[in-house]
């Protein structure tokens, strides 16, 4: 697992999207309900050989997920702000039908304000964030918890991650969408969709357990940025492989925009992903 990082001086917002329900300022309001539709392009075979709408492929990638039943994951979060890059990168396992991932996730050396610190373990589950290795002020064996339903995003961006069921979710919010082509990913031949989702479409339809977070998202990111544009690429049985979106709010006065890719493999791989306990939860204050 590697970070990447261009120019030096990125830890005013690197290190603000990880410091929790404090870090992310988006200053926006209301939310925007845009219209479903399959877009310009003529019907594609979906999974089982079915024909389908573009629309219709990437509205069922929750649904295809939550039928596999688990994968591995790899994500990475692109921020840039001021003319400054900075990557985060995480790994681990996501379990659909528990709604519950585990991800050990990088900062680069110098976003936190340190040369050098541990990675951040981050359990992702409905409505909540948990975070061990959190910095300054926390004991090394005590998690954080963050209610992602209290987060300006929602949690799409401020753990480092865009939890992957709940990015799924988001595509069920699809607006315009167009089928752009077959494309080879590391071996697996997919089909790759372009378009954008709208936060509070999605909100209204997702499932119970994603609706909280995306409804926060809707809130937050308001009118002006709930569209969510989006590349998204499926397999030959309609299993989401990699999915791309893109962000931007303001953060201190300044926008600042991120760009979120998933890559999901190793599917039916086991997921064994635990909460961390009542009593190993941190209650105390948390230094930003």
């Amino acid at each position: 697992m590697k970070v990447q990082r261009r120019r030096r001086g990125g830890a005013g917002f690197a290190g603000a999207v990880m410091t929790g329900a404090t870090a992310l300022a988006v200053t926006a309001s209301g939310a925007l309900v845009a219209g479903c539709g399959s877009g310009g392009a003529a019907g594609t075979e979906g999974a089982g050989g079915q024909s389908a709408e573009p629309g219709q492929v990437v509205a069922r990638a929750a649904d295809g997920l939550l039928a596999a039943g688990s994968s591995k994951a790899s994500t990475s979060m692109e921020m840039a702000a001021g003319g400054t890059l900075v990557t985060i990168r995480g790994e681990g396992v996501y379990d659909y039908t528990r709604r519950l991932g585990q991800l050990k996730v990088l900062l680069p050396k110098d976003a936190a304000g340190v040369e050098e610190h541990r990675p951040l373990i981050e359990v992702l589950a409905p409505d909540a964030l948990y975070m061990k290795n959190r910095g300054a002020g926390v004991p090394a064996d005590k998690w954080v918890r963050v209610d992602t339903t209290t987060l300006p995003d929602g949690n799409l961006v401020t753990g480092g991650v865009t939890d992957p069921m709940v990015a799924a979710e988001l595509l069920r919010g699809v607006g315009p969408v167009v089928y752009v082509g077959e494309e080879d990913l590391a071996g697996v031949r997919v089909r790759h969709y372009r378009g954008t989702a709208d936060l509070a479409r999605a909100a209204g339809v997702a499932d119970s357990r994603a609706r909280g977070s995306l409804m926060a998202a809707a809130k937050g990111f308001g009118k002006e940025k709930g569209a969510v544009p989006f590349d998204a690429y499926f397999d030959e049985q309609g299993l989401l492989r990699k999915l791309r979106q893109r962000f931007s709010y303001l953060n201190e006065g300044r926008t600042v925009a991120v760009a979120s890719t998933t890559l999901l493999y190793g599917f039916g791989v086991p997921a064994a992903v635990r909460l961390p306990a009542g009593r190993d939860i941190y209650a105390g204050k948390i230094v930003s």
